[in-house]
């Protein structure tokens, strides 16, 4: 594993990225940990914080489909701002389940499986990454 390449990166590049990267522990911590007391609720302004930096510096790096344009994996921000913002009203009015199962699927579908893509090959992750 070698950091060389992330290090080189453009810094929006490093802060999307750390953003992400620390991120993805606390969802499963959320999962096992108390719910609805202090350290939840911190721990989840915390994750939504750190997504909404993901998501939107996400807007900011281009180039996949060509230098200064937007690839299909960038339909995902609107969608992810959309769910983080029903996931914070669902748990401000209470709505445990809707904010349960919001949650989860904003946790599958953007640190596990939008994570994933940028393990593939000539993406920055996958050269940081051992055989990368």
């Amino acid at each position: 594993m070698t950091l060389d390449p992330l290090i080189a990166a453009p810094l929006l590049v490093q802060a999307h990225a750390a953003a992400a990267v620390l991120a993805a522990p606390l969802g499963p911590a959320q999962f096992v940990l108390p719910k609805a007391d202090a350290q939840h609720r911190a721990l989840g302004r915390v994750w939504v914080l750190l997504m909404a930096v993901a998501a939107a510096s996400a807007l900011a790096i281009t180039g996949l489909a060509g230098p200064g344009r937007w690839s299909l994996v960038h339909l995902r921000v609107p969608v992810l701002a959309l769910l983080l913002a029903l996931a914070v009203l669902a748990a401000r009015r209470g709505w445990a389940e809707r904010h349960r199962w919001t949650m989860v699927g904003l946790y599958l579908g953007a640190p596990l499986i939008t994570g994933a893509f940028t393990l593939m090959p000539a993406r920055i992750m996958h050269r940081v990454l051992p055989g990368g």
